[in-house]
């Protein structure tokens, strides 16, 4: 069995990301990441109900992303229940979204959670496993406000997690000083679309320092879910009336990289599973990036 591990897959991208490994690939087993085990356990419920076929291949783990304890405890549980196979995949799908919080707890989930999973799991990880980080299309769009220089860091492929590391701490310094941080060259300091373009930042990092995996990040796309949608009355609305795509469209380039044949390995894909620049915006059913 292909033990797979998806962060944040209680509700939205994340559920359907996992709906969607059970349903395309038999020979696979679930890890339901949540961080509240009673949302997990509804989440695998909701599963069961629709296709109870997956009982067997399906399991709630506890696990807070922004936690080093709860992340550690996680990889213990896996560890002892993945002895004989291991883990094939992980998609690092939990994050925050816009105006949620401060920068340095927006930075803690969206960019250091991708590095303390990843720093726990992937000793479990089997050779040519993949990862998955969902990352999203604010991450290009800042870093094309940048200066020269930090869009020459964003992008860059040499980049060293201690270097990500000092630039979230000196962010977090100035943190709602927007002068500051466009005298930095970071344009407004958005702090959704600067963990985002970290977060791209880590998975050059992490696809060069393992050579032996297959690391990548990638969009869900403008994606109808609790973190996108605001007000009650537009949570009557489906998601053709806001303009947006459902989360189980939104799990497509998830899905391509997990299971499917992607180019490689440190690339960043858009909604439509097809790669695409760092450092600006390329619109679905555009040509591929080729750089």
């Amino acid at each position: 069995m292909r033990r797979i591990l998806v962060t944040g897959a209680n509700k939205g991208i994340g559920f359907a990301i996992a709906e969607r490994v059970l349903e395309e690939a038999d020979d696979t087993f679930l890890f339901l990441g949540s961080r509240d085990t009673d949302r997990g356990t509804a989440a695998v419920e909701k599963l069961l109900q629709a296709n109870p076929d997956f009982a067997n291949r399906v399991r709630v783990l506890e696990i807070d992303v922004s936690n080093d304890e709860s992340v550690h405890n996680a990889a213990e549980t896996v560890r002892a229940q993945s002895a004989d196979d291991g883990l094939y995949g992980i998609v690092n799908n939990a994050g925050i979204g816009f105006g949620s919080s401060d920068l340095s707890t927006v930075l803690n989930v969206n960019t250091r959670g991708i590095h303390r999973i990843c720093a726990a799991f992937i000793p479990l990880l089997v050779n040519a496993g993949r990862i998955v980080n969902i990352t999203s299309a604010a991450g290009p769009n800042f870093v094309a406000k940048c200066g020269p220089d930090k869009k020459a860091f964003l992008t860059n492929v040499d980049v060293t997690w201690n270097e990500i590391d000092t630039l979230m701490n000196e962010c977090v310094s100035f943190a709602g000083d927007v002068a500051a941080f466009n005298a930095n060259g970071l344009a407004d300091g958005s702090p959704y679309g600067l963990s985002k373009a970290l977060a791209n930042s880590c998975t050059l990092q992490l696809a060069r320092e393992h050579p032996n995996l297959i690391i990548n990040a990638c969009t869900p796309g403008y994606i109808a879910t609790d973190l996108t949608v605001q007000s009650e009355a537009d949570r009557r609305k489906s998601p053709e009336e806001l303009g947006m795509k459902s989360p189980r469209e939104g799990a497509n380039s998830a899905i391509f990289l997990l299971l499917g044949d992607p180019e490689g390995t440190g690339q960043y894909y858009g909604s439509d599973a097809q790669r695409s620049p760092l450092d600006r915006y390329r619109a679905p059913g555009s040509p591929p990036y080729t750089g």
